[in-house]
């Protein structure tokens, strides 16, 4: 019986896509920093050497800076992996993608299943927009899918949007100029509509005459203090 190749021996001479990196158990990351340092490393149950020359390409969801400190990820593994880094926005900071990826998932389930649908209500939309999506494109993804399956029309409705979670800041408010609020109450809800109606942190920020690590931090602050 002939050895089965595995997944470095299969990526000699391209790329290895090494996908959660930051999930990796802390005991495990020596032996995978082997790889990317010396183009070397063993089988599961061999002695024998083996040399790989793969370009390595990891992904993540974790902030590992913060899961070095807390000693969850070794040092030496992350500067290692991290040559160059490319950030992905998330979901919440692109709203213009969001509608188009929405779009994309919501035809790719119409064929699947043959549902007569073609579009979301308006309500739909706007709850899509208000909602902070956590999960990013895996949550968007099944909430399409779901949507699709309990369709009864030719729109997504927003009842079958009913597993989406929009915090209370991002319902519609009720603050106004002159009413009975604080300037900060004020300040925060038109930072988050700008936001709202914004494609770009970068767009946002220069509406509202602040720069753009500000912004990110408030955005951030309002992520932390949000209820679970």
């Amino acid at each position: 019986m002939a050895d089965k190749e595995g997944k470095v021996a299969v990526a000699d001479g391209g790329t290895l896509y090494l996908d959660e990196i930051g999930e990796l158990p802390v005991e495990i990351q020596p032996k995978l920093l082997r790889l990317p340092q010396e183009r070397e490393y063993e089988r599961v149950g061999e002695t024998r050497t083996r040399r790989a020359d793969v370009r390595i390409i990891s992904s993540t969801n974790r902030d590992l800076v913060r899961a070095i400190k807390e000693h969850r990820f070794r040092e030496d593994s992350y500067y290692r992996l991290n040559v160059v880094a490319l950030r992905l926005p998330p979901l919440c900071e692109r709203p213009l993608d969001l509608e188009r990826l929405a779009e994309a998932h919501l035809r790719f389930f119409v064929r699947q299943t043959g549902k007569p649908v073609h579009d979301f209500s308006l309500d739909a939309k706007a709850t899509m927009r208000r909602c902070p999506w956590p999960g990013n494109l895996r949550e968007l993804r099944n909430v399409i899918e779901r949507a699709v399956i309990l369709a009864c029309g030719p729109l997504i409705e927003l009842d079958q949007l009913s597993q989406i979670n929009v915090p209370p800041h991002a319902a519609d408010s009720e603050i106004e100029v002159g009413g009975s609020v604080s300037i900060a109450e004020i300040t925060d809800e038109h930072t988050r509509r700008v936001l709202a109606r914004s494609a770009r942190l970068e767009d946002a920020a220069e509406i509202l005459g602040i720069d753009v690590a500000t912004l990110y931090r408030r955005r951030r602050k309002w992520q932390h203090d949000a209820p679970e």
